[in-house]
């Protein structure tokens, strides 16, 4: 019973000493590279993963910090847009009343600056705390880099816009109402 496989081929004659001990070595090799393997294996896996974990955290805070640049970009754009733009002698003493985030908010205009207000050729832009009066096609080009800035836009009525059936246009809404 003592009697492996190999001793059993050894007596047929099958297998002579020499190249079973080639064959043993060779399988002793193997398996001693395969532990080596393994255990070098993991240490270099777990480098290769760090390096892995660290190069995605580095491109999401450059994605991030490109990202601000590209914020602080527009808002200088729209800074700059504003400042170009904005109506100087805007001081009288009409108060023109507007809404910003649900809050009624007040500013004092000329006469001449509350019509061109109401019938949508300036707007009025929030620029830090303050508010500007800018044309409405300035608006419109802050209005596509940042939303939020424009505060108040009157979309002005043509006589083409109007309705033929409109059932109250005997009794229009005179545009220098004050509320």
């Amino acid at each position: 019973m003592g009697n492996s496989l190999f001793d059993q081929l050894k007596k047929t004659g099958l297998v002579d000493e020499r190249r079973a001990k080639k064959v043993k070595k060779e399988k002793y090799k193997k398996t001693r590279q395969q532990r080596q393997s393994d255990t070098v294996d993991q240490p270099r896996l777990l480098a290769q993963q760090a390096r892995a974990e660290k190069a995605e955290r580095a491109r999401k805070l450059n994605q991030q910090r490109k990202e601000e640049a590209e914020c602080k970009a527009l808002a200088a754009q729209v800074k700059q847009l504003v400042e170009m733009n904005r109506v100087t002698d805007r001081e009288g003493d009409v108060v023109y009343r507007f809404t910003d985030a649900n809050v009624v908010k007040q500013i004092h205009v000329t006469t001449e600056l509350q019509q061109q207000l109401s019938r949508g050729r300036l707007a009025i832009v929030k620029l830090g705390e303050r508010y500007e009066l800018v044309p409405s096609a300035v608006a419109e080009k802050i209005r596509e880099r940042d939303v939020n800035c424009v505060v108040f836009c009157s979309k002005g009525q043509s006589d083409s816009a109007k309705e033929k059936n409109d059932p109250y246009a005997d009794y229009p809404v005179p545009d220098d109402l004050m509320w």
